[in-house]
């Protein structure tokens, strides 16, 4: 960063000042503050130079050097607080000294959960069992459900101040729906109340979601009780299709549970627009981009 003040105007301010002018003139002449000039007097005086310094350490002074070492360590302790960090990494480094790191390295806090119980052999077996089709085949299946009591969790206000609103401390009604998606397509949405069971869901799978399938399509669905069954193996396997369950708990595998939390805000931003719960749920399904029926 430059000077803010010329070698040529400094020198001439001590010149003065040497000269007899009294310093508050010579401030009030060149424009500069009574300490600024000090500070330059005394700099002329210990090194014999009025010169700027240059080349100074800019920022914070980072207790931590290895930065490839720092983000290994990251990765593996990226759950554990600062303070946590702060002690395993040792070197006297701070709580400080692990968030200026972290913000140098651009590391932001997030956190998605996985299970610890399932299966990483049967997991990454299934991925590669997938691999071996094509994208437009795969069909990801699932139901989810919201209730009345959910909330759009964001809301504007002064930085340091929380938004505070209210919501309903009762849940009165839950609505559940269940849909496909397909190279990116939510399709053959259903909404219902109450939750799904092994007739409801042959019935769809009957009705809605086998008729615009094409022989071959691989339907990939979650272990629950109901998806299973003979009829089920039965109708699926007329249509020319497959259908395959996931390993146990293993929900991140299913690319559809991604458009549910799309789908939940559209209707937490929206509760008030509708007569009822159920119409806010139904209109997701008919306004949010890439849905069809």
């Amino acid at each position: 960063m430059p000077a803010p003040y010329s070698y040529d105007l400094r020198c001439k301010a001590i010149a003065a000042v040497k000269n007899g002018e009294r310093k508050v003139d010579v401030c009030r002449m060149l424009n500069i503050s009574r300490n600024t000039l000090h500070l330059w007097i005394a700099r002329e005086e210990s090194t014999g130079d009025c010169q700027a310094i240059t080349h100074y350490q800019q920022g914070a002074r980072h207790k931590i050097t290895d930065w490839e070492r720092f983000r290994e360590f990251a990765q593996e302790h990226g759950g554990k607080t600062q303070a946590q960090m702060a002690k395993l990494w040792g070197d006297n480094v701070t709580q400080q000294n692990i968030s200026d790191a972290l913000k140098k390295l651009g590391l932001s806090r997030k956190k998605t959960y996985g299970y610890r119980e399932r299966d990483e052999t049967q997991r990454q077996a299934f991925i590669e069992r997938l691999q071996t089709k094509h994208p437009h085949q795969i069909v990801y299946v699932d139901e989810a459900g919201i209730d009345n009591r959910a909330d759009y969790p964001y809301g504007y206000c002064p930085i340091g101040q929380r938004f505070y609103d209210l919501k309903s401390g009762k849940r009165t009604e839950r609505v559940s729906f269940i849909a496909a998606l397909k190279e990116r397509q939510l399709f053959a949405p259903m909404t219902f109340e109450g939750s799904c069971n092994r007739l409801l869901f042959e019935a769809w799978l009957q009705q809605s979601l086998l008729p615009q399938l094409h022989p071959g399509d691989i339907i990939v669905i979650d272990n629950a009780s109901f998806h299973h069954g003979q009829s089920i193996e039965e109708i699926v396997a007329e249509a020319g299709c497959e259908i395959w369950y996931l390993p146990s708990y293993s929900p991140d595998l299913n690319k559809i549970e991604r458009w549910w939390f799309v789908l939940k805000n559209w209707m937490k931003q929206r509760w008030d627009e509708f007569d009822t719960f159920r119409d806010c749920v139904d209109a997701a399904f008919k306004e949010c981009t890439n849905i069809f029926p």
